[in-house]
């Protein structure tokens, strides 16, 4: 079994990024976390996590308040769970985050 774990980070000024871990065997994805983070006040929130938790790929969105709100994945596999979570976050962070920074705001 293979494990990966890495941040990636989305900006020049490292305060957005990745969180990705997964473990494969071979070349099927058995379990995954996928997390946008950002940091606000100098401190990192996560605000997207896509994962397998629970037996089933879902995204949680991580509300200001911490109120966690739970969406299942329907795709036939985790390996395309997995591609789909890491082409959202790394295409959608900066709606994410206006959307959190919203909510902080209020």
């Amino acid at each position: 079994m293979q494990e990966i774990e890495y941040l990636f980070y989305l900006t020049a000024e490292r305060t957005d990024r990745l969180r990705v871990t997964a473990q494969k065997d071979r070349n099927e994805v058995l379990q995954f976390v996928v997390q946008y983070e950002a940091e606000f006040s100098g401190e990192w929130r996560p605000v997207v996590r896509y994962d397998t938790a629970h037996g089933f790929a879902h995204r949680d969105v991580i509300r200001a308040n911490g109120e966690v709100v739970k969406q299942p994945l329907f795709f036939d596999t985790y390996n395309l769970a997995f591609t789909h979570a890491t082409l959202d976050l790394k295409l959608n962070w900066r709606h994410y985050k206006e959307d959190i920074a919203r909510e902080l705001e209020k």
